[in-house]
């Protein structure tokens, strides 16, 4: 969603690198340009006005003339910007001391609601709470049976006491999923209300009524992320007839401009608590201003990468694979190299996971052709392999690999690019485990050499020639032997070291390096 205001700011940012010092022109340049940014972003006039003011009066300021690097001063100070105009610090839901968490959502007809309920409930259900799902939206058609069928997919429990479709009061439904969740001990109430199409009074008067029935003690506020400039008008108004307390963004994955995302949490003065980022109930987490300020200047978002990672991978299984490829990788088979396969698809789609990744912006286009369907096509042609052969590749010769293409439905040039695929992977994980660097690469201080490289030996250094005649070879013996004796003064060959002024005498064992170079090293 931020892909295009991320390269508009990029390609500001590089005119200003390799200058020293900003004139107060350079400045107004990058203001101007970051303003534009901002509105083809859709971001609300009032937002970009208070934004570039505060960048202007920080960088025209002695932070930046006295700054060592001048740009990467201005970056830093669009970033905090950034984040402050986001929301600041991340805001987390407040629980109720006694009795279950009641949380309210509300929002336009469309924004996302009845999902994001059961996104919320499966986010909430991983955080070690037992939501249920309360189904207070009678009006729209089907949205009883939505949310039932969203609350299990999700893995939490409903509560839908009337059909809907126009037949019940969402208010005594929303009174009475109190009364049961304190009877069944649940922890949280999510309540889904109906939405509203614009600003509808008799709706915004329902929501009102709801409030002041369950007295929740979040009421969120559920705007769709690719809605624009309409999204500020909208929570205005929901913020007077309602009054939320915190903002969710749904569809976030979107290609829209994401001016909405920066605008809302700033003109409200309520925080961005959640974001949605795709279909699937997983795909919901806790809003970070700071990580998403990183993640629109192209710096990613190592945090929540990591987060995922811990998730997903089991502190044992990493320790059984890290044993593995200790011991040479030779114990390391493909049913390994498939399950580590499946533990990164169990993070998210590749390409998002690669986009959370520092300064992969620049190839934002390879990342987003990436195939979430190569690993499942990866993952066929494994499972079309014998035990013996998963186990040791080394044996599938040019019949298995016959059979195996057959099994997958892939091409044998597939199958041999995955085995030799395997070998390569062992070889660099193994290496990279026993602290010796990726192989065919130059060494990394404290990492290790470059993998192993067959020195070549040196040609043995040739002698002086000897003569075939009996005679004359004895004349020159005994020159060479005349010519020892009298050492290197009186002789053309030095002492060993003698010619590097060493010191005569001198061999490796007891050279010693001047005073001079001990103090420099």
């Amino acid at each position: 969603m931020f892909d295009t205001l991320s390269d508009r700011l990029a390609a500001t940012f590089k005119n200003l690198r390799g200058k020293g010092r900003l004139s107060e022109a350079d400045i107004d340049a990058t203001a101007r340009d970051i303003r534009i940014a901002l509105l083809e972003a859709d971001v609300a006039l009032p937002v970009v006005r208070a934004f570039i003011k505060q960048v202007k009066e920080r960088a025209l300021g002695s932070e930046v003339s006295g700054a060592l690097n001048p740009a990467q001063q201005i970056i830093k100070i669009v970033n905090e910007e950034l984040i402050s105009i986001l929301g600041g610090e991340t805001r987390r839901l407040r629980y109720a001391k006694t009795g279950p968490t009641v949380i309210m959502l509300a929002g336009l007809q469309g924004a996302g609601k009845t999902t994001l309920a059961g996104k919320l409930g499966h986010w909430l259900k991983s955080q070690k709470h037992t939501p249920l799902l309360v189904a207070c939206d009678l009006q729209r058609p089907n949205a009883v049976n939505q949310l039932g069928v969203v609350a299990e997919r999700a893995g939490v429990a409903f509560y839908g006491p009337e059909p809907g479709n126009g037949v019940g009061d969402p208010v005594k439904v929303a009174r009475d999923s109190i009364e049961y969740a304190k009877q069944k001990q649940y922890d949280v109430v999510i309540v889904d209300t109906a939405g509203r199409l614009g600003i509808d009074a008799e709706m915004m008067q329902q929501a009102a009524d709801i409030r002041a029935a369950v007295q929740p003690d979040e009421v969120l506020f559920v705007v769709d992320a690719m809605v624009g400039q309409d999204a500020v008008t909208t929570a205005q108004a929901f913020l007077e007839g309602v009054d939320f307390t915190g903002v969710v963004l749904s569809k976030l994955d979107g290609d829209a401009r994401g001016g909405a995302a920066l605008s809302v949490a700033h003109v409200t003065g309520r925080q961005i608590m959640f974001a949605s980022n795709g279909e699937k109930v997983d795909e919901f987490d806790a809003f970070h201003p700071d990580r998403m300020a990183s993640r629109i200047l192209g710096m990613g978002d190592m945090l929540s990468l990591i987060e995922k990672a811990e998730q997903t991978f089991s502190q044992a299984e990493a320790e059984k694979m890290a044993s593995k490829l200790q011991g040479g990788g030779k114990d390391f088979t493909l049913d390994d190299f498939l399950g580590q396969l499946e533990q990164v698809q169990k993070m998210g789609s590749i390409s998002k996971l690669l986009g959370m990744l520092p300064g992969m912006g620049q190839i934002r286009d390879q990342i987003n052709n990436i195939d979430d369907k190569d690993v499942n096509r990866v993952g066929a042609i494994i499972k079309s392999m014998t035990p013996a052969e998963r186990t040791d590749p080394k044996i599938i010769n040019g019949s298995r690999r016959l059979r195996i293409a057959k099994g997958s439905g892939v091409q044998v040039g597939e199958v041999n690019s995955l085995v030799e695929r395997f070998f390569e992977a062992r070889k660099m994980m193994s290496a990279m485990a026993s602290g010796k660097g990726i192989p065919g690469m130059p060494g990394i201080p404290g990492m290790g050499g470059g993998g192993k490289k067959s020195a070549k030996k040196a040609p043995a250094a040739k002698g002086r020639k000897k003569s075939g005649n009996p005679l004359k070879r004895a004349q020159e013996e005994a020159a060479a032997a005349e010519r020892r004796a009298l050492g290197p003064a009186g002789g053309q060959e030095a002492a060993p070291g003698g010619a590097f002024g060493l010191g005569a005498g001198k061999g490796p064992a007891d050279f010693e390096l001047p005073k001079e170079f001990k103090d420099l090293l």
